[in-house]
């Protein structure tokens, strides 16, 4: 699966450890969670992190939802929850892998 690259143009903010913004890491980079969606450093502008295809985890039984151990994020319309290094949705009934 490969990332759209969609820059966030109007983005001043400066994304980092400190920075308040969850970090979510994200294959070979780390994304911030920033008013509802994910944010990356590329080439000197930040990008809105989104995969540009479908990707279900077949394969994955937990049941992620309020307390069970993963750290949540808000992304668009729903909530992601961080697993393994990457990003899970409820999507029709399994999992995405974001």
């Amino acid at each position: 699966m490969t990332t759209q690259h969609l820059e966030h143009t109007s983005h001043a903010h400066v994304h980092g450890p400190d920075c308040g913004h969850a970090e979510v890491p994200h294959g070979d980079h780390v994304d911030y969670a920033h008013d509802g969606h994910l944010h990356r450093e590329h080439a000197g502008h930040y990008d809105e992190c989104e995969a540009d295809a479908h990707a279900a985890h077949e394969t994955h039984e937990h049941r992620h939802g309020e307390g069970c151990g993963h750290d949540s994020v808000l992304h668009g319309d729903h909530v992601d929850y961080l697993h393994d290094g990457h990003r899970h949705a409820a999507h029709d009934g399994h999992w995405d892998d974001h």
